[in-house]
């Protein structure tokens, strides 16, 4: 029994599927036939039958293709009317009047799922082919034959077809749901990337222009730091956009002693602990490179210090200023520390920010598991 999946159109749930179901009423053409050719007793009663089937099947089948109206109570209301129906022509004429039973298992089928299925397609067998017996003898079999079959085998059609269906939307929600992801990397990468970039050439200019009229030399020397780091943030960019930037805990280490020397602020990095993994490294770079920016363009530090404490479980990076505005300042929309805090937690890790102890200042703490399979998980989805 061919059907096929389901779909809207027009508003009208289950016009395809139902269509399928349709050419099936021909087997009740012999009863037809048996009406017009006065060979059953009381027509009337007969073709009224008929027409009250005929009726109740074409409205199960077209609202069994869409969930919500196949589990209506209407639609089981229907069904149960169907077997009413079946039962009393099939009782009342026997012979062709037979053949409403495997369309009632059909019909049954397409409504019912799980375990009521079984049982109800098995007792619909059993009754036709009782009454089936008590017409025909011997020909109850194809009838408990053909309800049974047309019941159990329009289900199992009817629930592989809704599955490859859940399987295709499933596919497409992870694709849309790929494509966020990597929307949300590349506006990660890229505030990390630009906000630091901008910071360190903000403050090069400051400190050439500082120096420009008393030491020419210097001030050039800052201009070609500048241009080095707009060459750098090319690359970088170029990289955040085909998903292969990753920061290096040791690059930013490096580069947050040059930018915090040349603002005026003292660095002191303390580095301990056995090396890391790559993707624990890489997200604890993105830490450095974040609070870093934040205390040049927030906090007033004089001071800056950045520890890391590695063992044999877990990495912790410390980041303290001293100054009054904070490295903590996040840019709205999940950007900043905000979206840093996701991204460890993703990893299994943690990140903290808040004031410093004793008041004064400003302090990052993150934390992650010294674990390669752990974080490699967040560094994928990346």
């Amino acid at each position: 029994m061919g059907t096929s999946t389901s779909r809207e159109k027009d508003g009208r749930p289950g016009v395809n599927g139902g269509l399928t179901l349709l050419p099936w009423l021909l087997m009740g053409m012999g009863a037809f036939s048996n009406i017009l050719q006065g060979k059953t007793p009381n027509p009337v009663v007969g073709g009224l039958g008929l027409l009250i089937f005929n009726s109740l099947y074409i409205s199960v089948v077209f609202r069994a293709f869409h969930k919500r109206t196949r589990e209506a109570a209407s639609t089981r209301w229907s069904l149960v009317a169907m077997g009413l129906v079946t039962c009393g022509l099939a009782l009342a004429y026997g012979g062709s009047w037979l053949t409403f039973f495997p369309l009632l298992g059909l019909a049954t089928g397409a409504v019912l799922r799980g375990r009521v299925l079984g049982v109800t397609v098995l007792g619909l067998s059993a009754l036709g082919g009782s009454i089936a017996a008590y017409h025909d003898g011997w020909g109850a079999l194809g009838v408990v034959y053909g309800t049974f079959l047309s019941g159990m085998v329009t289900a199992a059609i009817l629930a592989l077809s809704e599955t490859v269906r859940e399987l295709r939307d499933t596919r497409q929600e992870l694709a849309r749901a790929a494509v966020e992801q990597e929307r949300l990397r590349f506006s990660r990468d890229l505030h990390d990337l630009l906000g630091h970039t901008l910071s360190v050439i903000v403050v090069k200019s400051e400190a050439a222009r500082r120096l420009a009229p008393r030491d020419i030399d210097a001030a050039l020397a800052q201009v070609a730091d500048i241009e080095s780091v707009g060459r750098q943030a090319l690359v970088e960019i170029r990289e955040a956009v085909t998903g292969y930037r990753e920061a290096s805990l040791a690059g930013e280490l490096d580069r947050a002693r040059g930018v915090l020397t040349t603002a005026g602020i003292d660095p002191v990095v303390r580095q301990s602990g056995p090396p890391l993994p790559p993707q624990t490294a890489a997200l604890l770079g993105w830490v450095v490179r974040e609070s870093v920016t934040n205390v040049i363009r927030h906090s007033g530090a004089t001071g800056c210090e950045i520890e890391v404490r590695g063992a044999a479980e877990r990495v912790r990076l410390v980041i303290t200023d001293d100054g009054s505005g904070g490295v903590g300042s996040a840019s709205p929309g999940g950007s900043g520390l905000t979206g840093l805090a996701e991204r460890l937690a993703a990893a299994g890790g943690t990140l903290v920010s808040g004031p410093a102890p004793g008041g004064r200042g400003f302090r990052v703490t993150a934390e992650l598991p010294v674990d390669e399979d752990t974080v490699q998980t967040e560094g994928e989805d990346r």
